[in-house]
């Protein structure tokens, strides 16, 4: 089991490339250097003002209208903010580019206050500059200069508030923002959308930055002011004229960190983390974010071709889905999923566990994690998409998930919720979902082995499609389907063979073929392994036929052989003798009644195991150590003329007697898929034949 299978999926937002997508689709250009290509369309913005300005003209509010005025007064930072800040700027981010992506996200929460405060707040409503201004967030690069600013036409912040909120490490007023609404019962969308939770994302410019200014105006204020610091262990404001209502932040950046001054390089940021900000961001005068957050849209709103577009655009690949799972709850968690299966067929590589999650995670349409393993099970790597929840608590820098509690709730759910949607296809198309299944079926199979949870395999085996020998060749039955022609016997019998035709004739299957028992065939090498490890189907033992004949202590009631058979006395000789002659190999010799066509076959205490053992490590071992392990009992049918025939030869011939009873058993090995290589039987075969010619 160790071996089941390896398997995986490609990278769904791959950094560094340009990936846009929109509806209609209107061209189609290279990425760089990369040969790849995406979809590049034009998507209306998310503000509903109706002065936006068109993505298609050139448009920024960046201009150097500010002028510091009077003296600067000096702050200190306390030594336990200065320790903090060392922390945030040096250790608690592992890719510096996650800057951007924190001051957008400032950026969009100063938006939604202001929003907020615009239809909610009547008596602040009162009070406030430019209450119709358009709220967009702009960013510059400047290569020469080695700069970078980023600028919002937000809320603001006044002179104690900026003290507050910059001055002191790990205080977020967005935060406290949202608290305040909370006391006052109070509640809408744009509090909703609101993102900072830690007030630390600020001070990750100081990764990339040697010195930061900050230019603010509160939009209850004529005031404007200026914030400036090195990150070394103090911060400076003084008044500044010209400043704009929002909040204005220029980056001086390290000399080893000038990408950041590249134009390329922070559009490549924004596609990755922030492309679905609900306002529009515009870089060097140019909107940035034209996706749309597709999974957050009413799921009858969104067209076949918005869907194949948005699959494109997270997947990095150029095939349209075969299923979309849109998916959005509030019970027992806040979730929006946008799920896709792919139609295409998964490649080796795609096959290794090793390839990570192709599901990205958000909250509030920002970019946690894009490739976030521990929100589905290993086997569901093949499906791509998103899942946005508000509900997930993040650590300070947003890249790990805590309470691991609440992060099993969620996958838990998804994967109920993924697994009762495959689970309507197969009854709603069977005959597509049976195409989908010969593509992906491994993968559900992996998820019944690596499970160690009775239920969820149980869940995951309504999914298992197998032959049965009650259908006809290439029709395929569920477990379920299995259940509801069951008689009286609470088991499901299967049988492992390469093909039906084998099956049909194997000497496991007489007996319960003459009952009319249904059996479920198993062609594939870890069918068995994993029905195996299932053990039971609601209820329902799930057993081999060749478990079912070793277990079977009927069968050796040798009470009514009839006349056709060796006596009993004769039997007992028989069995003996080959005991001794295959001492080493055979740990029993029995007779069995079980068996009416073949004169003989071998049964292990676990068919599956030992196969999969024969297959993958009997080769390091010798051939006694193979059948110790094995221990293989060793059946014989007394009706049969070959045995009836071997009793004779016991006294008659003895040396033609041996070979013909090791080549029996050497048959029924390899009958029971228990021989790693047919072809070392052609030896005791050819001196079989050898012996048995000198009579003629």
């Amino acid at each position: 089991m160790a071996n089941l299978g390896r398997f995986a999926l490609q990278r769904v937002f791959l950094s560094g490339r340009r990936h846009l997508i929109c509806t209609p689709v209107n061209t189609l250009r290279n990425i760089g250097k990369n040969p790849e290509t995406t979809f590049f369309a034009r998507c209306t913005s998310t503000s509903t003002n109706t002065n936006a300005v068109s993505e298609e003209e050139h448009h920024s509010i960046i201009k150097d209208t500010e002028k510091p005025k009077g003296e600067p007064t000096k702050h200190e930072f306390q030594a336990e903010t200065r320790m903090l800040l060392d922390i945030v700027a040096r250790s608690l981010y592992s890719d510096k580019e996650v800057f951007v992506r924190e001051l957008i996200s400032n950026a969009s929460d100063a938006l939604e206050k202001f929003r907020y405060l615009t239809v909610s707040d009547d008596e602040a409503r009162k009070n406030l500059r430019e209450p119709n201004r358009v709220l967009e967030i702009h960013i510059s690069t400047d290569k020469q200069a080695r700069t970078l600013t980023i600028q919002d036409t937000g809320i603001g912040m006044s002179k104690d508030e900026l003290i507050a909120n910059l001055g002191v490490i790990a205080r977020s007023g967005s935060k406290a923002f949202i608290e305040q609404l909370k006391s006052k019962e109070l509640t809408s969308d744009s509090s909703n959308n609101i993102i900072g939770q830690f007030g630390v994302g600020f001070y990750s410019v100081f990764m990339v930055a040697d010195k930061v200014d900050v230019y603010t105006r509160s939009s209850m204020e004529d005031q404007g002011y200026k914030w400036s610091s090195d990150g070394t262990g103090s911060y400076e404001i003084q008044d500044a004229e010209g400043v704009q209502c929002g909040t204005k932040i220029v980056l001086h950046l390290k000399t080893d960190c000038r990408e950041f001054s590249d134009d390329t390089t922070v559009e490549n940021v924004i596609n990755k983390y922030s492309n679905f900000i609900g306002s529009p961001i515009y870089l060097n005068g140019k909107k940035a974010n034209i996706v749309q957050p597709v999974w957050l849209s009413d799921p009858k709103s969104v067209t076949v071709q918005q869907h194949n577009e948005f699959y494109r655009f997270i997947s990095g690949s150029y095939d349209v889905p075969r299923y979309i799972l849109h998916y959005k709850t509030d019970v027992p968690l806040s979730i929006h999923a946008l799920l896709y299966f792919p139609e295409g067929k998964p490649g080796l590589f795609e096959m290794s566990r090793e390839v990570e999650s192709g599901v990205a995670l958000y909250t509030r349409k920002v970019l946690i994690k894009n490739k976030t393993d521990n929100i589905l099970p290993k086997w569901l790597r093949f499906v791509k998409g998103v899942v946005d929840s508000e509900d997930i608590p993040l650590n300070l820098s947003r890249e790990l998930l805590q309470n691991s509690a609440l992060i099993r709730k969620l996958r838990d759910v998804l994967t109920n919720r993924v697994v009762k949607f495959l689970l309507d296809q197969l009854n709603k198309k069977p005959e597509e979902y049976e195409k989908f299944y010969a593509d992906y079926g491994l993968f559900i199979k992996e998820g019944i082995i690596t499970n160690p949870i009775q239920s969820e395999k149980e869940d995951c085996a309504k999914l298992l499609l197998f032959e049965s020998s009650h259908k006809k060749q290439g029709e395929k039955v569920s477990l379920n389907e299995y259940i509801e022609r069951a008689k009286d016997s609470r088991t499901i019998f299967y049988l492992a063979a390469p093909s039906r035709s084998l099956a049909e004739a194997s000497p496991y299957y007489e007996s319960l073929k003459s009952k009319q028992q249904e059996v479920l065939f198993c062609y594939e090498p870890y069918d068995e392994l994993v029905l195996m490890q299932l053990q039971q189907f609601k209820g329902y033992k799930l057993v081999s036929v060749e478990k079912d004949m070793r277990d079977d202590k009927a069968a050796n009631d040798l009470s009514n052989l009839g006349e056709d058979s060796l006596k009993r006395s004769e039997v007992n000789e028989l069995s003996d003798w080959l005991k001794n002659k295959l001492s080493g190999r055979a740990v029993e010799v029995n007779a069995t009644t079980r068996l009416e066509n073949h004169p003989c076959v071998v049964t292990v205490e676990e068919m599956a195991a030992a196969r999969h053992f024969i297959r993958t490590q009997s080769h390091q071992l010798s051939e006694d150590r193979r059948y110790a392990i094995l221990q293989p009992k060793f059946e014989i049918n007394p009706r049969h003329p070959i045995i009836k025939k071997l009793h004779k030869l016991m006294t008659s011939d003895p040396h033609l007697a041996e070979l013909l009873a090791n080549q029996l058993f050497a048959n029924s090995m390899v009958g029971a898929g228990l021989v790693e290589d047919p072809r070392v039987l052609l030896t005791s075969m050819n001196a079989l034949l050898t012996k048995a010619l000198e009579k003629h």
